[in-house]
């Protein structure tokens, strides 16, 4: 229906670049037309929903109508934008100190939910400034440095161009949130900003919370606000912020059953993958799709979906975010048990949780504001969220939830979503077997918006790029560890899992007596006192081992040293000297004592194995173990274990040493049971307590885990740059921990294969002992350094020798140590209570 006929109007270069054309304007009931006079041109017709504004110039002869549209506006806005940024700067007067040394500044935008804000940021010697264009929040936002706690660099429209900056402990809400307009500004300001915090760099990695979370010092909340905050999840960016899995999936019953596994949802899978029917119909559209193919055409994070929580406490973003209305009624959050409903069913709804539902504060659950929200179909008006019939209000409802989020079920599973929102199931082959393929913008490297030249197409595709929904950056390339704590026993383990780990022992082991008093031990190990110091040997001490001899009634300290090839034993009681023994014209490398507490074996340079009897003290038997040298050796019930610089590592058995001491008259009868073969020499091996796991490190830095049942490997993991110097199972048997030449320890996996801690010491270590938690190892500088592996740090470094600590041995109770080192010195230590 036409309203207006207006005739000799003129329309602008904005419509018609080339030239003005004259002709009528005609003003419909739901769009504008322009009609030319000249036949050869067209008519222009223009939908009232597409324009911003009419400009209208009149004058005595012409009148001009210019059209502009949102996209004209988004372009002016950007040009106008950087004609600004580039004609101003940073006022320096809004410094607090006039001696203040600026070191750069730039124009940047301060991020916060659905806003960009622009202006400029400065860094002096003593604050970081933001100095905004419209001077909101504020006029100057100051943050003095020597307050910041964190920095992170972030994503921002999938680019790196985001720097968000904390000055508290809380990983959730940060003090500001910049993006720059390149990288290259971004990076100088964090690595300025870091240079003023102490460990910052070590402190904040996947691996050390991984590790925390395992051994139950994080709980399941703390451990994935972690992830959310390493993979660029804020909750300054709607965009990116932290997500959270479903993990109740009976919102119906009366009373919550959390000992029942139906209580909560499969783990395993995607909220999209969770109904069969629906995976059916969306895989079989899948299959018919071009490439790139996709399961999902929403994801289970945007803004959108964040704000369909938070409506009633961020009705503002909402109405931002929807022109100025809020959605449909029906559509709204109304009911806890409708929306897990629509999210099984619901053909476009794919959507996870947000930390809200795992705090304290319930009011986004409650329409405290009274806020017009809508009245439904059924025509009830849209109040508070209707809660499960189990929860009694709001706050029981998040009690709840908490409970769930850390109950026995979830800490076992946890991983295994861990896999799929952060992990190696994100993307690739991994992510189409599991059923988690999303549209290929919602990715990281999914297109390069910079190379956009067409700039309403490159900004069409950033708002698409932020108002779709963005998948986290990927933290894990390998299946994510289970977690371990003494909370949860009979853990299971994942169904992918070959590994042969026993779980009885480890739930015993929690509540014997014994353990209690090695934690008790481990806790007070920073009280280790030198007891004596002995000067035994004519070089430096390559091993020790202590055992009880019946014959001698004392406890002896058993340690070789190279290059005189000699054994020497100790008495720990008489503190001295008692017999020395010399096998072969080469050097000794490792020894070890039979639990019959009679027997000793050691391995030489010469490729062989001597037995020496305690009681008869002669050499009873002689070996011959490899091609090349023997480099170390385990013993566990009737089998031994040789490795060599040959690159295998040989098994045996002999049960006529299990039983009894050999007779001098006899020699021993050996059976090769398997050969190991590696890729480099083999320098060191281990057993877990229970003997079912060998582990071998190599000249190569590689680590190896070996199923003793089968001979088979269970993982093969290249960890350090050079040869690895000793390694060793936790006494849980989960994680093995390694030291090499490159000076690193690191904490593997067993179950997996990750490398969950990596810590890069000032100095080389030789030897150490650990319980899974804490690390008391040998340095090159003649100290014992205490490491605590979850804030890799060192807790305390205690003096002991003027040489490099090359052996170390500890007690079964963990209260004695004795050490060894090229200052020739054994040094015999008690733990002071």
């Amino acid at each position: 229906m036409q309203l207006l006929n207006l005739s000799s109007f003129q329309i602008d270069k904005a419509i018609f670049p080339s030239r003005k054309v004259r002709g009528s304007f005609k003003v419909c009931s739901r769009s504008a037309i322009f009609d030319p006079d000249d036949f050869s041109e067209p008519i222009l017709k223009v939908c009232f929903n597409t324009i911003l504004c009419i400009i209208c110039i009149l004058t005595l002869n012409t009148r001009y109508i210019s059209f502009l549209t949102k996209q004209d506006q988004t372009a002016m806005i950007a040009a106008n934008l950087q004609s600004r940024l580039a004609r101003s700067s940073f006022d320096k007067n809004c410094f607090q100190s006039v001696a203040e040394m600026p070191h750069m500044e730039c124009a940047v935008e301060m991020v916060m939910p659905l806003v960009c804000n622009p202006g400029h940021v400065c860094i002096t010697d003593e604050s970081l400034y933001f100095q905004p264009l419209n001077g909101y929040p504020e006029q100057v936002i100051q943050i003095q440095l020597h307050r910041v706690r964190r920095i992170y660099k972030r994503r921002h429209g999938l680019r790196p161009l985001g720097l968000e900056v904390f000055c508290t402990e809380n990983d959730f809400c940060s003090d500001i949130y910049l993006k720059f307009y390149n990288t290259a500004d971004r990076d100088e300001i964090y690595y300025y900003i870091a240079s003023f915090l102490e460990n910052h760099m070590m402190e904040h990695t996947a691996e050390s919370y991984m590790l925390q979370w395992q051994r139950g010092h994080l709980s399941n909340y703390q451990y994935l606000l972690h992830l959310n905050n390493l993979a660029d999840r804020s909750c300054n960016d709607l965009s990116q912020y932290p997500i959270f899995p479903w993990v109740i999936a009976d919102y119906t019953s009366a009373q919550l059953d959390m000992t029942n596994a139906a209580t909560f949802r499969d783990l395993s899978k995607p909220v999209g993958a969770l109904n069969k029917e629906r995976l059916d119909r969306l895989l079989a559209r899948y299959r018919g799709m071009p490439e790139p193919r996709f399961l999902y055409g929403s994801h289970y994070s945007s803004p959108g979906y964040v704000l369909f929580y938070l409506v009633r406490v961020a009705p503002e973003h909402m109405l931002c975010l929807q022109n100025g209305r809020y959605d449909h009624a029906d559509r709204m959050f109304n009911s806890i048990c409708d929306t897990w409903k629509n999210c099984l069913e619901g053909a476009t709804d794919f959507k996870e949780l947000i930390p809200e539902f795992y705090g304290d504060d319930c009011s986004f659950l409650e329409n405290k504001r009274s806020l017009g929200l809508g009245r439904r179909q059924n025509g009830s008006l849209v109040g508070d969220v209707v809660l499960p019939a189990w929860a009694s209000d709001t706050r029981d409802f998040l009690q709840k939830h908490k409970t769930a989020l850390e109950s026995q079920y979830v800490s076992e599973n946890l991983h295994e979503w861990i896999d799929l929102v952060f992990g190696f199931k994100q993307r690739g082959s991994e992510a189409v077997a599991a059923h988690n393929v999303f549209h290929p913008l919602t990715y990281e490297g999914g297109i390069d918006c910079d190379s956009i030249e067409d700039p309403d197409q490159r900004i069409a595709m950033l708002t698409q790029i932020l108002e779709f929904g963005q998948t986290p950056k990927q933290l894990f390339t390998i299946p994510h560890p289970q977690r371990i704590t003494p909370r949860f026993h009979n853990i299971t383990r994942s169904p992918s899992s070959n590994s042969p780990v026993t779980s009885q022992s480890e739930d015993s082991s929690f509540e014997d007596l014994t353990e209690e008093s090695r934690k008790l031990a481990w806790a007070n190990m920073g009280n280790l006192k030198p007891l004596s110091s002995h000067k035994i040997h004519k070089d430096n001490v390559k091993f020790l081992h202590c055992g009880v001899v019946l014959s001698f009634l004392y406890h002896s300290a058993v340690s070789i040293f190279i290059p005189d090839s000699t054994l020497k034993m100790f008495s720990k009681e008489l503190k001295d000297f008692q017999r020395s023994m010399s096998f072969s014209n080469m050097a000794l490398s490792s020894c070890l004592m039979l639990e019959n507490g009679k027997t000793v074996v050691c391995s030489s340079w010469d490729n062989n194995v001597y037995f020496y009897s305690i009681p008869y003290g002669r050499r009873q038997d002689t070996l011959m173990g490899h091609d090349d040298a023997v480099s170390e050796m385990c013993w566990f019930d009737d089998r031994l274990y040789t490795a060599s610089w040959d690159s295998t590592v040989k098994v045996k058995t002999s049960t006529l040493i299990s039983h009894e001491f050999m007779s001098v008259h006899k020699r021993s009868q050996f059976q090769l049971l398997a050969e190991l073969e590696h890729d480099a020499g083999v320098n060191t091996i281990g057993l877990n307590p229970a003997g079912t796991l060998l582990a071998s490190g190599c000249k190569d830095g590689t680590v190896t885990i070996w199923d003793t049942s089968s001979y088979g490997t269970l993982q093969q993991v290249h960890c350090h740059t050079g040869t690895i110097h000793h390694m060793a199972f936790s006494p849980d048997s989960r994680h093995v921990l390694s030291v090499g030449a490159d000076s690193c320890m690191k904490v593997l996996d067993v179950q997996t294969g990750m490398v969950i801690s990596s810590v890069k010491a000032e100095e080389e270590q030789r030897c150490f002992c650990w319980d899974g938690n804490s690390v008391l190892c040998g340095g090159q500088s003649g100290d014992l350094l205490l490491w605590d592996l979850l804030s890799n740090t060192v807790t305390q470094r205690i003096p002991a020798h003027s040489g490099a600590v090359t052996a170390l041995w500890m007690s079964e109770l963990c209260s004695t140590v004795i050490t060894g080192g090229e200052d020739r010195q054994i040094i015999l230590w008690k733990l002071q209570s």
